[in-house]
This record gives C-alpha cells, sequence and structure tokens, in this order.
C-alpha cells in the first residue's frame, strides 16, 4: 500500500505513476491513446486553469468522458449501449479527431473563460492529424456528440441557489472553524446522469447521539483526527492529507488502470465513461443524502458534546482538526462515496479486486501505493477519521451508497450490444 517516493517499490508498481509510456497500439487504433491525452487536457481545464471544487468536478468530467465515449463507440461500430447518441458512422473517420473535438466542444461550452487556451489546444491536436475525409468526418462525429451532452446539460440544476438548512440543536449540521462557509447545496437538486432517482440510495443515517455506537465514533475521531493528536502515526497523517488532495489522486489512478492494463481506446473511452457518469451521479445521491440527515460535523460534536446527551462523550471547546472541515454536512462522507463507487466500478471492468495502483500527491508530496480497489476503500474511510473531518459512519455508509450507485450503472448501462 505504501508510501514514499525514494522508497524500495517492488516490480509490480515500478513505473505505475501514470507518466508512463503508452502500450503499443493495437491495429487501426492511433499510436497514442487520444482518451487518454483529453483526459489530461480536460483535468488541466477543469481543475489546473478552471480550480473547480471536488462538488463541481464530477459533472465536469462527466460530460467530457460521456462525449468522448459515444464518439468512439459510433465510430468503432456501436459495441456497446451508447450513453446518450451513436451519429452515423462508416468506421473510416479519425478516432484522434473525433476525441479531440467532443472534448473540445464539451470543455469550451462548460469553462468558457477558457475559449482561447482550449481553442489553441484544439487547433494544435487537429494540426497533428493529416488532412482529409477521415478528419473532416471525425470532427463530425465528436461535434455531433458534444453537442448532444452539451444540450442534455442544459438547465440541469448546476447552477442552482439552494442552501444547506443550518442548525443550532444537538446533532444538527452548522458551518464550521475556520471560514464558517456553506458551500454544495445545489448538487443535490442537479439531474443525474443516469440514475432515476437520488433519494433510492438513502443511507440507514447517523448513529443517534445517545448511543454507544456515536460514542465510539465520537471517541475514536476525538483522539485520532485532532490536529495535535499524539495517537494518529506519521504514516496516517500522510494517508489523511493524500485523500484530501484537491488536485484529485484518482484522477491519475484512471489513466493509469488504461496504460497498465493495455486497454484500447474504445475500452478506455468505456471505463473513463462509466467511471466518470458514476462518480457524478453517486456525488448527487451522496449529497441528497446529506440534506436528508443534515448531521453536524465532529469539530462541531466535539466541541458541544456536553448537549448530545451522552454520558459517554466528554466536550473540548478548543478541539481542531488536523484537516479544514469541508463546508457542508458530515453524514454520508462524500469522498467515501466517490472512491467507493470508482473502485467498485473498476472492480466489475475488470473482473477482479486485485489489481496494482498507485499515485503522487502534490498536498502531501508523496506516492501511495495499492495492491487492490478494496484496499483505497479502506484507506480513504480511515483517512477521512484521521484527518478529524467524517465519523466513521459517515464513511461507511458513503461507501454503501457508493457502491450501490456503482452496481446499478454497471448493471443497466454501457452493456455490450455485439461483438
Amino acid at each position: 500500500m505504501r508510501r514514499r517516493v525514494g522508497g524500495a517499490v517492488t516490480a509490480l508498481v515500478i513505473g505505475l505513476t501514470g507518466a508512463g509510456v503508452a502500450p503499443a497500439a493495437r491495429a487501426g487504433e492511433p499510436a497514442a491513446n487520444p482518451v487518454i491525452v483529453w483526459d489530461r487536457n480536460a483535468q488541466t481545464a477543469i481543475w489546473d486553469v478552471g480550480r473547480q471544487l471536488p462538488w463541481e468536478q464530477g459533472r465536469s468530467f462527466a460530460m467530457v468522458s460521456g462525449a468522448v465515449y459515444d464518439a468512439v463507440n459510433a465510430i468503432t461500430g456501436k459495441r456497446y449501449q451508447p450513453l446518450l447518441t451513436a451519429p452515423p458512422a462508416t468506421g473510416r473517420e479519425s478516432i484522434d479527431a473525433a476525441v479531440a473535438t467532443a472534448a473540445y466542444r464539451v470543455l469550451a461550452s462548460a469553462l468558457p473563460a477558457q475559449a482561447d487556451r482550449l481553442r489553441e489546444q484544439y487547433d494544435q491536436a487537429l494540426a497533428a492529424i493529416p488532412d482529409g475525409p477521415a478528419e473532416t468526418a471525425g470532427i463530425t462525429v465528436g461535434d455531433r456528440t458534444a453537442a448532444a451532452m452539451i444540450a442534455f446539460r442544459v438547465n440541469d440544476g448546476s447552477t442552482g441557489d439552494a442552501e444547506w438548512v443550518i442548525g443550532t440543536g444537538p446533532g444538527e449540521w452548522r458551518p464550521t472553524p475556520p471560514a464558517y462557509a456553506a458551500d454544495g447545496a445545489w448538487v443535490a437538486d442537479q439531474k443525474p446522469f443516469l440514475i432515476a432517482d437520488p433519494s433510492r440510495y438513502r443511507s440507514e443515517g447517523p448513529y443517534p447521539l445517545a448511543g454507544a455506537a456515536y460514542a465510539r465514533d465520537f471517541n475514536e475521531i476525538k483522539s485520532v483526527g485532532a490536529v495535535d493528536s499524539t495517537t494518529r502515526t506519521a504514516d496516517q497523517t500522510e494517508a489523511a492529507v493524500w485523500w484530501h488532495d484537491r488536485n484529485v489522486t484518482e484522477w491519475q489512478i484512471k489513466r493509469q488502470l488504461a496504460e497498465t492494463q493495455r486497454l484500447g481506446v474504445l475500452q478506455t473511452a468505456r471505463l473513463f465513461a462509466m467511471v466518470d457518469t458514476t462518480v457524478a451521479d453517486t456525488g448527487i445521491s451522496c449529497f441528497d443524502d446529506k440534506r436528508a440527515w443534515s448531521f453536524w460535523r465532529p469539530v462541531t460534536a466535539i466541541r458541544a458534546a456536553g448537549t448530545d446527551g451522552n454520558p459517554r462523550t466528554t466536550g473540548d471547546p478548543e478541539w481542531t482538526p488536523l484537516l479544514i472541515t469541508p463546508p457542508f454536512p458530515d453524514h454520508p462522507s462524500g469522498h467515501a462515496c466517490a472512491t467507493a463507487a470508482r473502485m467498485a466500478t473498476y472492480r466489475t471492468y475488470f473482473g477482479r479486486d486485485r489489481i496494482a495502483y498507485s499515485a503522487y500527491s502534490e498536498a502531501s508530496g508523496t506516492t501511495r501505493y495499492f495492491r487492490s480497489f478494496s484496499q483505497g476503500v479502506e484507506e480513504v474511510n480511515n483517512a477521512r477519521v484521521w484527518g478529524g473531518i467524517h465519523f466513521r459512519n459517515a464513511d461507511l455508509q458513503g461507501q454503501k451508497l457508493g457502491e450501490s450507485v456503482s452496481a446499478y450503472i454497471t448493471g443497466h448501462h454501457f452493456r455490450k450490444l455485439r461483438s
């Protein structure tokens, strides 16, 4: 699972940082996988330049991946269920041109402030493709799948003005220090990509404040999640920071898996679309669940423990978590929801749990290594406790929610239509 850049690494994980050489192209496919190239470009636009927050990013990545998948699926003979559309195609269209066009059109629509930069990037991509009918036809396919995606997301609730209900009583969420901010309530009202009803995945909810289970979670995070904790190890601190990085390490993992598992262009496009739409819909369901329970964060609970009616808890008015608490309710954990959804989708797609992967975090300055998808979920659940920002039950319930959304989407969408 571990750990630091420069440490001893087995041959199993050498070169798995996402910067490795792509596998040799299969017959009829571009030399470099354009789906991976444009996923990196999407990350640059969405995060490096656009600075979209985690609860905003899911929609943007899903739009790009979905349009790209529909374009590649159409050109390669509609082997799988389209996400939205399958434009007419002969198979002679340039996949490079189609992918570049689909991704560029969606990104330029979603991030209009970057129009000039994105246009320059797109023009450079087209300049590398031989002029002719194949390029022109590929552009047409990409244009059509992008247009379908853009139209699908018009008035989808992504610019809503909903607000969280701010409580004052025991167990009720309220803004937390240091910023005392409230954000992201609109996510619960977004139109999903593939699920019908976000509330269908409702979690079991927080533990009752007066019970022993709540006290167990309370006392665990009070000890190990404090900024000055003496029970949290150095590795646990690193993991908490690594998983909290807003330059999300899981973007690297997605691309890395496509490379190490030697996926072709169509299979990469399908995997990315499955993962990104699942994460987007999981986020919507997760925030719908947060709104339903509106449960207080650990920093509030620990400072106000004298009001919870539980004799097993003791308050500390100065308690501060290791990480800055996100600006919305505790239950369920959004990161646990999303990571469990990703990992469950990978497990289903590849048909096994044990695949090695790794990623580097700028926030922690380290690379962490994993042997299986379930190991990643286990660590993120722990990391949110170690960071002092989620009760363990919020993580475990988030995991269940994310896995349920993944099971639905992988069972009902992106299915094979022909060999």
